[in-house]
């Protein structure tokens, strides 16, 4: 496995959701939990063995797990009510991984998805499917939007674990919304949850997710 270097979240290494979508897809099949336990490196050849990604030099990178079915369903908003929350996207003043994949304003060529807050706490945002989806695109679609129920420029917090299932792929080109939820915080820990759906409001996957305070 690689993470190529346009994949990344924070500066110098790997999107948390791309990178676990990437770890789910080589388990194979069967829902799966994800725990990063460092940054994942880019441009570098990773393996999985018996459930560890490791390194070339051995080092454990993270953890795959099977899991319990992922019910973590956030209830869906229209699109033009996802495309006004969008309008209130913190990370357009400021971001502390601008240059995300997922969320990056300063990326013209990522997913460009800015999840705004709506009047019940919820997050939304328009999500355009590229050219090119697999589930690693799927995964990386429902990793931020959560995060930013937490996130903010003074506080950032990053990807610690992640499940998700894919229950469909949106096709090139389809305007989908992804929402997300806080459900609590304990200490540095905040789980969240997040749902993907398709333009005509089927739910294409859903993800719960730990993020930590740095």
């Amino acid at each position: 496995m690689r993470i190529e270097s346009r994949y990344n979240g924070p500066t110098g290494s790997g999107n948390g959701g791309w990178s676990a979508g990437l770890f789910a897809t080589a388990a194979g099949p069967g829902p799966v939990e994800v725990t990063l336990r460092r940054p994942p490196p880019l441009d570098t050849e990773l393996t999985l063995v018996d459930g560890e990604v490791r390194d070339p030099a051995g080092d454990l990178v993270a953890e795959v797990r099977p899991t319990d079915a992922v019910d973590a369903v956030v209830p869906p908003v229209d699109a033009a009510t996802a495309a006004e929350a969008a309008t209130r996207y913190p990370g357009f003043a400021a971001h502390p991984y601008p240059g995300c994949f997922v969320c990056g304003p300063d990326r013209t060529d990522g997913l460009r998805i800015f999840p705004g807050r709506l009047p019940d706490g919820r997050t939304a945002a328009p999500f355009r499917a590229p050219e090119q989806v697999d589930d690693a695109t799927v995964w990386a679609a429902l990793d931020c939007t959560g995060g930013w129920t937490v996130l903010a420029p003074e506080r950032p917090y990053l990807l610690g674990r992640i499940a998700a299932v894919v229950a469909a792929r949106p096709a090139p080109g389809d305007d989908c919304v992804v929402t997300g939820a806080l459900i609590g915080v304990d200490g540095r820990k905040a789980l969240v949850h997040t749902s993907l759906y398709g333009p005509d409001g089927t739910l294409l996957g859903a993800a719960r997710a730990t993020w930590i305070a740095r």
